[in-house]
């Protein structure tokens, strides 16, 4: 194996240790040394890729949280030029939220966890959360404008109103979730997003 292609994997391989422990302790709970504990790496391996723990926190944001949001949420909603935009939104915000693993469940979005934690106290952060949040926004705006092209969408509909009520209710009862231990709170937030959903036609 290459150097760099070494490189790379034991990069990967901290971000990905690092995003498992953040997810399940928080950001603030988990140490460096727990990092490196968790990869089975040593302090100099760590150094030589990170500056520090803010520096992992970003690659974190930056290559998986991002990812699993705009793998999840924002690719299907850019890839649905042409369908019906009102069955595709439903979908996106129903199907995916009932097949979450038990894990997901337990702990919430990773997105939203750390926003929490992180949101108001870090500039860095911020700035990184807000571009992804923006862009899921964006993606929905786009979506609703094009709906109301072609006669999906009833034209008094304030599309940035409706997809920030989208968003915050998706990532609102991810959080609520997290107090109970069972799908009830998901089931009616799915009929409740179908409901809201169904009166922009």
């Amino acid at each position: 194996m290459n150097q760099k292609l070494k490189s790379e994997e034991t990069q990967k391989r901290i971000i990905e240790g690092a995003f498992d422990l953040f997810y399940e302790k928080g950001y603030h709970n988990t140490s460096i040394p727990e990092i490196m504990a968790e990869t089975k790496l040593t302090k100099g391996a760590f150094y030589h890729h990170f500056t520090g723990k803010n520096d992992i926190g970003k690659q974190v944001i930056n290559q998986i949280v991002t990812k699993r949001i705009y793998d999840g949420m924002i690719r299907p909603l850019e890839e649905a030029q042409g369908t019906n935009v009102l069955q595709t939104l439903k979908d996106v915000f129903t199907v995916r939220i009932m097949n979450f693993t038990e894990e997901e469940k337990k702990l919430g979005c990773p997105a939203n966890n750390l926003i929490n934690e992180l949101g108001c106290s870090e500039q860095a952060f911020r700035a990184i959360f807000r571009k992804l949040i923006d862009s899921w926004i964006k993606v929905i705006v786009n979506l609703l404008e094009q709906g109301k092209k072609n006669g999906e969408v009833r034209a008094d509909v304030n599309p940035s109103a409706a997809a920030v009520h989208l968003v915050t209710s998706f990532e609102g009862v991810r959080g609520i979730r997290k107090v109970y231990d069972d799908d009830t709170i998901l089931e009616e937030y799915t009929q409740g997003v179908s409901a809201f959903i169904a009166q922009l036609k």
